[in-house]
């Protein structure tokens, strides 16, 4: 395999794809690309054997192939290189050769047949919508994500499509965070996938905030995204998420409504004296009044007095006090609305005019 190609060019498609490469590896080939040369496009795949990502570059083919090469190395390599140098690489059966200028790099290779492919996601439902549509329902939802919960299925986001809406939903067990927009997605059937961790936080990366567009196909235990030069493949999570709308408390008769930035600054100064390690904040409202306060274990303590709209009976509530910042800053509105019933049960955050957007916080006791 031979090929010349520019610098810019190969350092983006590397870029795209070396997210997944794991350091340590259980087998020595997943630590490689896999280089896959025909006409003038080089189509650069890396996997962990969960997630597979490919990219494809422009590139001057001089004698077609497929090798794997050392992903961090070959990366490494290119990004050091000056903007705008041309690049020439030469792969055999054991060695790459890389010169780019007066700079000469020589790689150790592993049989391109030791590489595994996942395969495309075959026969699956698909739904095509703007690259920032879905970026912006990630970001408003991939934070409640839980990290290695021994609940396997909450390890992830659920992605749900039926005919009207994509809905994206993710719990720790403690927090809520659900986002959906309109759209007519051209699927009958509802459905729901549960997409791995690292695969949502991927695509969150790969996706740019442009109204191209992006292919979803839902496939038997894959989900596979197109966005033109870039695909990834991934396994999803094979468990039953769940029933999220009973968790979603219906309209609350205690109402807050505030402007946003000034109590998110005001929970991020409080949560300074918070407890570190159950990080609670007490919510105190009565009239237009809302008091935050904080104390920890060194008898150290925070109070904040804010005007606020606030309709129903006096009300002492505790929370997580970044789980209150998370989902105020998930939000794009000025101002937000809370809706409470009593000081047991979760709180629904959304904004003022816009509940496309909710979080559910679980209350705690302080």
């Amino acid at each position: 395999m031979k090929l010349q190609v520019g610098r810019n060019e190969l350092l983006s498609a590397l870029s795209a794809v070396i997210g997944v490469v794991e350091r340590r590896q259980t087998l020595p080939v997943l630590s490689n690309f896999l280089l896959d040369l025909k006409d003038d496009e080089l189509v650069v795949t890396a996997t962990d054997l969960e997630i597979e990502l490919e990219a494809r570059a422009r590139v001057q083919n001089l004698a077609p192939g497929r090798a794997t090469v050392p992903a961090r190395k070959l990366f490494d390599i290119c990004r050091g290189l000056p903007e705008g140098a041309d690049i020439a690489l030469e792969v055999g059966a054991e060695k790459a050769l890389l010169k780019s200028g007066r700079s000469k790099y020589s790689l150790a290779c592993l049989r391109a047949e030791e590489f595994p492919a996942m395969g495309r996601v075959a026969d699956g439902r698909v739904v095509a919508l703007q690259r920032r549509q879905l970026k912006t329902l990630i970001e408003k939802t991939q934070f409640a994500m839980a990290q290695q919960d021994v609940r396997y299925y909450l390890n992830g986001m659920l992605l749900e499509v039926n005919s009207r809406r994509v809905r994206t939903v993710a719990t720790d067990g403690h927090r809520l965070a659900l986002s959906e927009i309109g759209l007519d997605t051209g699927v009958g059937e509802q459905t729901q996938v549960i997409v791995p961790r690292k695969a949502v936080l991927e695509l969150q990366r790969l996706l740019d905030n442009t109204e191209e567009p992006v292919q979803i196909r839902l496939g038997a235990g894959q989900i596979e995204a197109d966005l033109d030069v870039v695909r990834m493949t991934s396994k999803l999570i094979d468990g039953r998420f769940p029933d999220y709308e009973r968790v979603v408390p219906e309209s609350g008769d205690k109402h807050l409504e505030a402007d946003r930035e000034t109590v998110k600054r005001a929970l991020a100064r409080t949560a300074i004296l918070s407890n570190e390690k159950f990080r609670g904040v007490r919510l105190s409202l009565e009239g237009g009044k809302l008091t935050l306060q904080t104390h920890n274990p060194e008898h150290e303590e925070a109070e904040e007095d804010l005007e606020v709209s606030y309709s129903g009976a006096p009300l002492e509530i505790g929370f997580n006090v970044n789980y209150l910042l998370d989902a105020l800053s998930a939000l794009d509105e000025e101002r937000f609305v809370m809706e409470l019933k009593n000081a047991d049960s979760s709180g629904l955050i959304r904004g003022a005019s816009n509940a496309a957007s909710r979080y559910v916080v679980m209350p705690m006791r302080l």
